[in-house]
């Protein structure tokens, strides 16, 4: 699933955000956060840019219970990281009370706190809407956004080999996870 952003040390920036639930108007400044973070062919095992059309039916068609977090430069309204939550696994409630992340943040806004403003949202989110556990998947070749999860309380449980194969060469996925 999508995975990533800043960790480490925070910058020492003071940024005022907005953090709000994404509209389909926000398509295009997603998929400019968004594309990239999926070219750069280190954070992310997508492998291919997303076209803002393709964006916008993506948040038109999220499930009720579904989740997408954008952060927002108060200063001027430009929109500098998201949050994604899903659940699970549509075809069974036996996993209902299991919500999926991805967390992007455009690559010149890491380490200023961003995603920590997304997972707080993002927590409380899934609480109102019955969450009891979320996971995803992290690159193994990530510690930056490795290092992101586990400052936010998610443990790791595991260690998906050779999961995603990208530009010819295998990537294993950390999986974390955190109760709510």
């Amino acid at each position: 699933m999508l995975d990533r952003h800043e960790a480490g040390e925070l910058k020492n920036v003071s940024m005022e955000l907005r953090i709000r639930e994404a509209r389909p108007d926000d398509a295009a400044a997603v998929v400019a956060i968004f594309n990239p973070i999926i070219e750069a062919g280190v954070y992310t095992a997508f492998d291919a840019p997303f076209t803002v059309e393709t964006e916008r039916r993506y948040i038109e068609s999220l499930p009720e219970r579904a989740s997408f977090l954008v952060a927002e430069r108060a200063s001027d309204g430009v929109l500098i990281g998201f949050q994604s939550m899903e659940p699970f696994a549509a075809y069974t409630q036996a996993f209902a009370h299991v919500g999926v992340l991805g967390t992007y943040v455009d690559l010149e806004c890491r380490r200023q706190g961003v995603a920590r403003r997304l997972f707080q949202a993002t927590f409380e989110t899934a609480r109102d809407k019955a969450y009891e556990k979320l996971l995803t998947y992290i690159r193994a070749d990530n510690p930056a956004a490795l290092a992101a999860y586990l400052s936010q309380g998610f443990c790791i449980v595991g260690t998906a080999q050779r999961q995603a194969k990208l530009r010819g060469r295998y990537v294993d996925e950390v999986i974390v996870e955190r109760f709510l």
